[in-house]
């Protein structure tokens, strides 16, 4: 049947809210807390539009959530530990009282991981992969929670982006293969750990393509494979529309990803995803009419 791989089954325990993969595509909410947010979507500060939003989320089918406090945009310049905090830390501290569903903080930066985890976060998601702070690795696994890495070059405000790659696929998978030694090497779980190849980060349109025609190859990493396409600029290069015109080439990536092994996917739009996303789990994992 199209030559799907067979799905990988498992369980990520976060914190007392377990998610269980494999059986069905899970979609992450992005729940940005920036005033930069390349989305534009930021909610720096408001806390209270947070918790609606996550909650709106959570109603629309998000299995999880994900809060950032630092944008990653070319451009975007590196924000203090304390203003980072100032902006996570509550969001999170709210969103786990107002929500059932695991919390993830966006973070590179180890004080903000372990602040988050401390009021509360389930998760944690590196852009960094645990090559810029290892020791938010070590924090994650005193902490037992699931980290993801993800592959970025370089922070956009100290390399130039695009990078060049040798073989963008096979240059990757060796950084996520780094990443991962290093969350196994400070206590972290193998099978609690997902991998990202950071579609987007700083990798020019093509190699981003690249990336979406080969992402069974990630599936030799032996880990539950996340990937985040939403609004990005590649869809805009193609289609030649702004960001706030992209939902339709967002929606069109899901399901090729699906079919090639991804189980998590990460999006701002979670309503048109989720229904994306159970369109295409039908085709790639089965589906069974209860009604009769």
């Amino acid at each position: 049947m199209l030559g799907i791989p067979q799905p990988r089954t498992g369980v990520l325990h976060c914190r007392g809210r377990d998610l269980r993969y494999g059986e069905r595509t899970l979609v992450m909410g992005i729940i940005n807390v920036t005033p930069d947010s390349f989305s534009g979507d930021g909610l720096a500060g408001q806390v209270e539009l947070a918790v609606e939003r996550a909650k709106e989320m959570v109603a629309a089918g998000a299995d999880l959530l994900d809060v950032g406090g630092e944008s990653t945009r070319p451009g975007a310049r590196p924000v203090e530990l304390a203003d980072e905090c100032a902006r996570v830390v509550p969001v999170v501290e709210a969103l786990s009282h107002a929500v059932s569903v695991p919390i993830s903080v966006d973070t590179r930066k180890a004080a903000v991981a372990e602040a988050a985890l401390a009021v509360g976060a389930h998760l944690v998601n590196d852009v960094t992969g645990l090559q810029r702070a290892p020791e938010l690795a070590r924090i994650a696994a005193a902490y037992q929670a699931p980290v993801i890495v993800m592959h970025s070059p370089g922070e956009a405000w100290e390399v130039s982006w695009p990078v060049y790659y040798q073989d963008v696929v096979e240059d990757v998978k060796a950084y996520l293969r780094r990443s991962i030694e290093i969350a196994v090497m400070a206590g972290v779980p193998r099978d609690q750990i997902v991998v990202d190849p950071g579609f987007g980060f700083g990798k020019s349109a093509q190699d981003n393509l690249i990336l979406l025609r080969r992402l069974a190859d990630f599936r030799g990493l032996e880990a539950p494979l996340l990937l985040g396409t939403s609004r990005k600029s590649t869809i805009g290069k193609v289609l030649d529309l702004p960001v706030d015109q992209r939902l339709e080439g967002s929606l069109a990536t899901l399901p090729l990803a699906i079919a090639a092994g991804v189980d998590i996917v990460r999006v701002h739009d979670v309503q048109a995803s989720v229904r994306a996303v159970r369109m295409a789990d039908a085709v790639v994992r089965g589906w069974t009419d209860v009604s009769g």
